[in-house]
């Protein structure tokens, strides 16, 4: 056999096995995520899976009966949350945590599926499936625990559709901020609508028209479907956040507030609580305001300027909420993933950041939980490292998005505010990453040792 043969058998054997070894890790992964949460392996700390059985489960109920919960102030969610918690309901013949399970693990795979067959593509790099596999077993149990997996695989789909079918990722991010409002961060760096924009018109005009026809929908369908929008407004702050680190630190001079179960989360209530919640609420606008003036600077949209604003954005609103559950980590894996899937994207040491703050999120929560809620030395080192680490990752995305797209540069700006035509034509030949570029409070109660699952 000639030597030509002999390197083109192998190089057609080289596809295969790069396929099959993502693959095979995925599912070595996720066999152990299930495991922990089938409590087969139990993890130190309060039991990930418990809202599972009883706050989804009961939730579950009384969507059955054709009503939102409207008397539960837990429920702090858009509409179509209804879909992933009726969703178990598929499985008549497994219980419903278990059926939960199982849904969110087709969900991942289907998640795995997409970032595989965007690394095939010209232009990306299978980089990305390896953060979506890493990412989520660096978050563990709670990743299967909750329902945001499957809103970041929305998101993830998004992304990767805006370049070839605009109205399908329009109708996507219209559906995942209907899940749970943060997709629609994905328009943030997609062009804006004109006549000779064809394509950024679509995307605008199926985003907008889907959200509005779905909040109709289910508006008409059942009562209480936009009562998620007042059920947040007296919360607290809560112990994860970044500014929790104030009161955490305050509790060791004699601060008067308490810990508490409060709005679904464990919550920081006493003095200065509300100062620091306006604090975080001004921390977001001014984040709000960053990214308007981003994109009034911005020059150059290329290849990878949708997904690395979608994930540049993500993280300054995650960052700078009063609320950063764990699972919201599976948000900011899930965009990275699309980022390093794209070869022109600049965020890969934004992505590292994150993924070692997804591996400390796992010891802050579920494992040294009760460390957290006594403010003791280990619980405020983790989660001093976790948001310092969410913190640098910010302000490195926005250097790197600023750069990437010029705003910093005088010149030419006739590229403001979405890009060109030029770009539009460009994102039709590529992948993904050539996307259109360019109520009543509740009674606190004492809080314990385990955290739930229903911070929004």
């Amino acid at each position: 056999m000639s030597h030509q043969t002999v390197s083109s058998s192998a190089g057609a054997g080289d596809g295969p096995r790069r396929v099959h070894l993502p693959v095979v890790v995925w599912a070595a992964t996720r066999a152990v995520l299930l495991l922990c949460v089938t409590k087969v392996l139990v993890l130190p700390g309060p039991d990930v899976t418990s809202d599972i059985s009883v706050i989804y489960q009961g939730w579950y109920e009384i969507l059955k009966t054709g009503t939102f919960p409207l008397d539960d102030v837990t429920w702090q969610y858009p509409p179509a949350a209804a879909l992933p918690v009726l969703g178990p309901g598929l499985l008549p013949f497994l219980d419903y945590t278990p059926a939960f399970f199982t849904l969110v693990l087709v969900v991942d795979a289907a998640g795995l599926a997409l970032f595989l067959r965007a690394g095939r593509r010209p232009g990306n790099r299978p980089l990305g499936a390896w953060v979506w596999i890493v990412g989520v077993a660096l978050l563990g149990p709670t990743a299967y625990a909750r329902y945001d997996l499957m809103v970041t695989a929305v998101a993830v789909a998004a992304l990767f559709a805006a370049a070839r079918r605009p109205r399908v990722a329009g109708a996507l991010v219209a559906f995942g901020a209907l899940l749970k409002v943060w997709p629609v961060l994905l328009l943030c760096g997609a062009a804006c609508p004109s006549p000779r924009r064809r394509r950024a018109r679509a995307l605008w005009l199926s985003a907008t028209g889907t959200a509005a026809g779905l909040t109709v929908f289910f508006v008409a369908v059942a009562p209480g479907a936009l009562a998620f929008v007042t059920f947040q407004r007296d919360r607290g702050t809560e112990i994860e956040s970044l500014g929790a680190l104030v009161f955490h630190i305050a509790r060791h001079f004699g601060w008067s507030g308490e810990v508490l179960l409060n709005y679904g989360s464990v919550e920081f209530l006493g003095p200065g609580v509300p100062l620091v919640s306006a604090l975080a609420l001004a921390l977001s606008l001014t984040a709000l305001g960053w990214l308007l003036l981003w994109r009034l600077r911005a020059r150059e949209f290329g290849a990878a300027t949708l997904c690395d604003a979608a994930f540049t954005a993500t993280l300054l609103f995650t960052t700078t909420s009063r609320v950063i559950s764990p699972q919201y980590m599976l948000w900011l894996v899930g965009l990275a993933g699309v980022c390093m899937t794209v070869r022109a994207s600049r965020q890969a040491l934004p992505t590292v950041l994150v993924l070692l703050a997804t591996g400390v999120t796992l010891l802050e929560f579920p494992v040294s939980f009760t460390h957290v809620v006594a403010s003791d030395l280990r619980g405020v080192a983790l989660l001093a490292l976790r948001n310092g680490l969410l913190v640098a990752a910010s302000l490195i995305a926005c250097r790197r998005l600023w750069a990437a797209t010029g705003a910093g540069r005088p010149g030419n700006t006739s590229g403001r505010g979405g890009g060109t035509e030029r770009d539009a034509v460009i994102a039709q030949r590529g992948p993904a990453e050539a996307a259109l570029t360019s109520a009543p409070p509740s009674r606190p109660s004492a809080a314990p040792a385990h955290k739930p699952a229903t911070d929004a």
